[in-house]
């Protein structure tokens, strides 16, 4: 008799697989094994309770707002806010007027007052607005200068002066006329001696020295 194969060692040959045929089944069918299964729907009649009524909401209490306080505010807040608006109007209109109102009244005239007298006594004289003579300026070339147009001794004097120094009035006048020789003459001894003090031709204090100087204060002869 043989001996049957070990049942641990797979037979010789070719392994096979196994195979799921899956089938389709229609939802009539499966509707069809649950009517099987469970023929009549059972009603618990017993699990059905009727809810409590609703009970009535209480009035609010008197620190919490109630349904009207939304529309009480928003008209609190309008308010308000037309308030600050005309407010801002009137303050801005206001600076305007009273600048109109301060360029439309006219200044008051301005009075002067009389002189005051003194009791008994006649009355005061007022200044009288007529002409002032005009401040002479001082000369610039110091007091006591000569120029081109001036006459008189001291005009001789310096023509005399001049014709002692050699070259700078040579054969001049001494009619006592300061004319175009004698502003000449002036500008030389200026100019030949260094005096830088006044005008080119005008005999001023700073000419006067130097020709004194030269000539002898006092010395006329």
């Amino acid at each position: 008799m043989p001996t049957p194969p070990d049942p641990e060692q797979p037979p010789p040959g070719p392994v096979l697989e196994p195979v799921r045929v899956v089938r389709l089944r229609r939802f009539d069918a499966l509707a069809e094994l649950m009517r099987e299964i469970r023929p009549d729907p059972v009603t618990h009649e017993d699990d059905t309770r009727e809810l409590p009524p609703v009970p009535a909401s209480a009035p609010p209490p008197s620190g919490t707002p109630g349904p009207s306080a939304g529309p009480r505010r928003a008209t609190v807040a309008a308010a308000v806010v037309a308030a600050a608006l005309v407010g801002f109007g009137c303050a801005l209109l206001l600076p305007g007027r009273q600048q109109a109102a301060a360029t439309a009244r006219p200044a008051p005239p301005v009075t002067t007052a009389p002189p005051a007298t003194a009791p008994g006594g006649p009355p005061a004289p007022t200044p009288s607005a007529g002409p002032t003579a005009p401040a002479t300026a001082p000369d610039p070339d110091g007091p006591g200068t000569l120029r081109r147009g001036d006459t008189g001794p001291d005009v001789a004097d310096l023509q005399q002066r001049l014709l002692r120094v050699p070259d700078v009035y040579r054969d001049g006048s001494t009619s006592g006329t300061y004319d175009t020789t004698l502003t000449e003459a002036v500008a030389r001894f200026q100019l030949w001696y260094g005096v830088s003090g006044d005008e080119r031709g005008v005999y001023g204090n700073d000419t006067r020295r130097a020709l004194e100087s030269r000539t002898g204060v006092g010395d006329d002869s």
